[in-house]
């Protein structure tokens, strides 16, 4: 029974080797061949797609291919040239080696790709030539092609198998660089994922993140679209949609999946700009879609796929899709390839070695040999040109290399895994360029960004930049008027961009490319559009306003001397001062006058001392502070203005004790009243209060950070020793004020305590507002409300007290006169003696004359003299009353 089974299995596989004969028997292959000693097979797209309803079952034939590609036939007449120019060049000619080819049609369709290598990777005694079965098939040496990735990463594991070279001049999935998997592959253009990166690198010089992406359902579509969104991410760029496509331009769902692209661009107006690995087919049924739509504004990004193609535009216009901005390989001179195609002869010898030409021919819009040629040149791309080239060219000089140490006439004389390695290591030159395979068997040249412009029906590019892999670099080479049309007009955004001053805020859940433009916070900012964040300004030395692009430094604040409120205090108190020094003149000039000796004699001028300290204290309220100036300024202030008090204070005492009726308490009085005594007493509080302030607690330079300043202001210290001081002198102050109003009824010669109340009245008023000023005031100007309520209190002191006296001393001299002041004091005597009696009518009249005595004591004597006089006895009194009495009635 084993025995049976063994035997069944034996003629199973003998029956599937004489099946996969057949087949490969019956398969045409190849469609263009040409002799020689080295062999290179060629897999071009001749046509496009497989008849959907070929039996799959069946042998394969090319008559089940579809859909004739004219640019595929291009690139398959390419690769023929290339080898034609390396057989007469000399680096073949002179070892006698010529390369011979055989061309496959890989239907763009992997299947039919897989038999093509099947067929000729066969060993030559299972194969049959396809023109003579009597002949052996001459072994394959390398592999040009394909230009599908999908197809390639397909034959590529086939190849791998016998290590049979395969230059791909097309596949760019990133893939295929792994060299572990497919070491027998490499490819004359860079791996898609420079594609991607070229891509990225234009979105972002052009600040364009809000992207559409259309793609294939394949190796190449998958991975293409996999690392563009892997770079897009990281630099930013949002993709707003994904549409991928069928691979297979016969798959039932294509059109639908057209449809629904078509739909999904006109849904999202804001994507204007569309990256698209689809393939030219594809896109040429997008852009039908979309005729009507008005997509002027609209960029759509080619891969190297369809980036070429340029006849997928027919009844549209490049103005109603957009601008289309193609990624092409770098090409080369492609004069003697056009030059080969005008001198292609077609006639029974070319389409005996190339049936492709004959099925060319019979296309219907072709007709003839002209109308073929201008077809050909049409729908070659110059970068497939190059890279075919470049292909051939590594292949004759590896060749040339291992051939020159050996006879490669013999079939067996040269193996593909020797060639592979020699491939592998060849430098080969090309235009000028010198040119190697790098360590994943890739050449990586860059590419060229080119724009489609169409005049008429035909479509037109021009290069307008290069992009350099090396550095990830652009180099622009278009003019103003092309960069004001692809560039400048299109914004390709979710969102509009965020000011400086402004950040943005992506609500949850959506893409990172739509989102609000959110202001700074005050004291924050953001510099650059789209900022992510705000910045904290350092407070201590910067502010901003909700919304800035940038932090102000603060500015140090203080009264300065050039403000104007300054000046007019600055000139108010020198004015002051100036009147003192005339005032005091005045008075030393007049010192022996009955106003000056009334009005306090050398205590005038004392009080004119204090008051022009408390106007140049003013001075230090000005100015940029330090701890010195805050210091001098209050004390200055607070002893000037105590000693003023002072003085003034003796007077009221003075007048208080000429005009007192209690005898008793006169008396009393009379022996407390040392004028020097009280002034350095009240003045020795002062100094005491100030002492301890300075020494506990003094008044220093202190920078207030305030929002947008630094204020630069004087600290008090201790506010209670500050307020103490001042409330020390409102004490004094208000003393002399009770002092004087009890005497404000005084002879009207002699008024002095009428003055000293308003003066006093004037300074308490005048601080009883400061308080609340103070406390409430902020800023540079609250030095300025000190100095206001000091030059009032100063001006109204010298108002009241000296102003009087100077225009007595004047233009009143007739009354600067002791005559005149005993007779007015007489009069008031007299008539307070008669309101006496009146009030108290049964006092005996000695009491009346000793109030009479009293009241009439000429109070315009220095204080020492008032109290000897009052000291003398009422007869003396009396008689020098009636003196005065007769001298007033002589001087009438």
């Amino acid at each position: 029974m084993p025995h049976l089974v063994l035997i069944s299995l034996i003629l199973v596989f003998f029956r599937l080797g004489e099946m996969t004969d057949a087949f490969l028997t019956q398969y045409r292959l190849p469609g263009a061949t040409a002799p020689g000693d080295i062999i290179i097979e060629g897999l071009f797209p001749i046509h496009v797609a497989v008849n959907d309803n070929t039996n799959r079952f069946s042998p394969p034939q090319r008559s089940n291919c579809t859909r004739f590609y004219t640019r595929g036939l291009s690139q398959a007449l390419a690769m023929i040239h290339a080898v034609e120019m390396a057989n007469r060049s000399p680096l073949l000619s002179t070892l006698d080696i010529a390369l011979g080819y055989r061309i496959h049609d890989t239907c763009s369709d992997v299947t039919t790709a897989l038999w093509a290598v099947q067929y000729f990777t066969q060993s030559p005694s299972e194969c049959v030539s396809a023109t003579n079965s009597s002949q052996s098939v001459q072994p394959t040496m390398a592999v040009i092609g394909t230009s599908s990735s999908e197809i390639s990463i397909a034959i590529a594991r086939e190849l791998n198998l016998l290590l049979i070279p395969q230059i791909s001049y097309a596949s760019t999935a990133i893939i295929l660089s792994d060299k572990i998997r497919f070491p027998a592959f490499m490819r004359t253009v860079p791996n898609d994922m420079y594609q991607t990166n070229a891509m990225v690198k234009l979105l972002k010089d052009k600040k364009w993140n809000w992207v559409g992406i259309i793609t294939t359902d394949g190796d190449y579509g998958r991975s293409a679209m996999e690392s563009f969104v892997a770079q897009a991410t990281m630099e930013g760029i949002c993709v707003a949609f994904k549409q991928i496509l069928p691979d297979l331009l016969t798959d039932q769902k294509l059109n639908t999946s057209i449809s629904q692209t078509v739909n999904t661009i006109i849904n999202n107006p804001k994507v204007k700009v569309v990256v698209s690995f689809a393939k030219s087919a594809q896109m040429m049924s997008i852009f039908q879609g979309l005729l009507g739509e008005a997509l002027h504004d609209r960029v759509w990004v080619a891969s190297d796929n369809w980036s070429s193609a340029k006849d997928i535009l027919k009844d549209e216009r490049i103005s109603d899709i957009g601008n289309i901005l193609g990624f092409t390989f770098k090409s080369g001179n492609v004069s003697f390839f056009h030059q080969y195609l005008n001198d292609l002869q077609f006639g029974s010898e070319a389409e005996k070695n190339n049936s492709f030409l004959k099925e060319f021919l019979l296309q219907p819009d072709i007709g003839n040999t002209r109308k073929a040629i201008q077809e050909l040149i049409k729908n070659t791309n110059s970068d497939m040109v190059f890279s075919i080239q470049m292909a051939v060219s590594a292949i004759a000089e590896a060749v040339a290399e291992l051939c020159s140490h050996r006879n490669c006439k013999s079939p067996t004389s040269l193996q593909p895994w020797e060639l592979l390695a020699q491939l592998r290591n060849v430098t080969f030159e090309m235009e000028g360029l010198k040119l190697k395979f790098d360590d994943n068997g890739d050449i990586n040249l860059g590419y060229d960004v080119s724009l489609w412009q169409k005049n008429g029906s035909d479509v037109h590019t021009y290069k307008i930049a290069e992009y350099y892999p090396s550095n990830n670099s652009f180099s622009l080479s278009f003019t103003s008027s092309t960069k004001q049309i692809v560039f400048e007009n299109v914004v390709s955004k979710c969102s509009n961009s965020c000011q400086p001053g402004e950040f943005k805020k992506t609500a949850e859940g959506q893409h990172t490319c739509c989102y609000e433009c959110i202001s700074c916070p005050a004291n924050s900012y953001s510099n650059r559009t789209d900022a992510v964040q705000c910045f904290t300004c350092d407070t201590h030395s910067e502010w901003s306003n909700a919304g800035s692009s940038k932090c102000n430094p603060k500015t140090f604040e203080y009264f300065e001397w050039n403000s104007g409120f300054a000046i007019v205090l600055l000139t108010l108190a020198a004015v002051g001062a100036l009147f003192l020094v005339l005032v005091s003149a005045l008075f030393i000039w007049h010192r022996d006058s009955p106003v000056v000796k009334a009005a306090g004699g050398p205590l005038c001028q004392l009080i004119l001392f204090s008051l022009l300290g408390s106007f140049s204290s003013v001075v230090f309220f000005v100015g940029e502070p330090s701890d010195m100036t805050c210091k001098v300024r209050q004390v200055i202030f607070g002893l000037s203005f105590t000693l003023c008090v002072s003085c003034i204070l003796v007077k009221s005492l003075k007048i208080l004790l000429a005009f007192q009726m209690n005898l008793d308490l006169k008396e009393l009085l009379c022996k407390l009243y040392k004028p020097y005594v009280i002034v350095f007493i009240c003045m020795t509080v002062q100094v005491i209060i100030c002492t301890l302030w300075l020494h506990l607690c003094p008044p220093k330079k202190n920078n207030e950070e305030l929002p947008h300043v630094i204020l630069m202001k004087c600290q008090e210290g201790s506010y209670v020793a500050f307020w103490v001081m001042l409330g020390y002198i409102a004490l004094l102050a208000l003393v002399c004020f009770i002092f004087a109003y009890i005497g404000r009824k005084l002879p009207q010669m002699y008024n002095e305590a009428k003055f000293i109340t308003f003066g006093m009245l004037i300074c308490l008023m005048a601080w009883v507002i400061f308080i609340p000023v103070h406390v409430t005031t902020t800023g540079k100007y609250v030095p300025a409300v000190e100095m206001v309520v000091i030059l009032i209190s100063n001006f109204g002191i010298l108002s009241c007290h000296f102003l009087p006296k100077c225009y007595i001393i004047i233009f009143k001299k007739e009354h600067n006169t002791k005559d005149a002041f005993l007779k007015n004091v007489y009069e008031y005597a007299r008539k307070s003696a008669e309101n006496i009696r009146s009030l108290s009518g049964t006092e005996s009249e000695s009491k009346t004359e000793s109030s009479i005595y009293t009241i009439s004591t000429p109070s315009l004597l220095m204080p020492e003299e008032a109290l000897q006089v009052s000291a003398q006895k009422p007869d003396r009194m009396t008689q020098n009353h009636t003196t005065t009495a007769d001298s007033a009635k002589s001087q009438k």
